[in-house]
């Protein structure tokens, strides 16, 4: 498994990016896939994760309602939209994989098995 996200870069405040992460792998439509984000001094910390169907998301209260994870399993890509961000969302962004693990445990670092190598975003003031 492979996975290489993209799509950083630096914005201001408000303003909108769209982060993707492609993976390699036949069986891409069978991993439930999730964003994870870590700032400099900071722990690593649940974003957003999508279902394998691509039916149930789930996000973390920080950014509900600003962000929104989908994915286009025919691409084996899965995506970040990020709307009205903040100087507090500056970090770098992961995606990571794992196989069909219950809903609750979709926002743990550690069910995850594979990660991409991380975009930077910044949002400037």
């Amino acid at each position: 498994v492979q996975l290489q996200a993209f799509g950083g870069g630096l914005v201001q405040a408000g303003g909108s990016l769209r982060l993707s992460c492609a993976a390699s792998g036949r069986t891409f439509r069978d991993w439930d896939m999730g964003w994870f984000r870590q700032a400099p001094g900071k722990e690593r910390e649940f974003v957003a994760a999508i279902r394998w169907s691509g039916g149930t998301s789930i996000y973390a209260n920080s950014v509900k309602g600003r962000f929104t994870i989908s994915r286009d399993n025919a691409k084996t890509t899965v995506y970040l939209q990020m709307n009205s961000l903040k100087p507090d969302d500056t970090a770098v962004y992961y995606c990571a994989t794992t196989s069909r693990v219950a809903l609750s445990a979709l926002a743990l670092l550690s069910s995850y098995d594979h990660w991409g190598q991380g975009t930077q975003v910044t949002v400037s003031s």
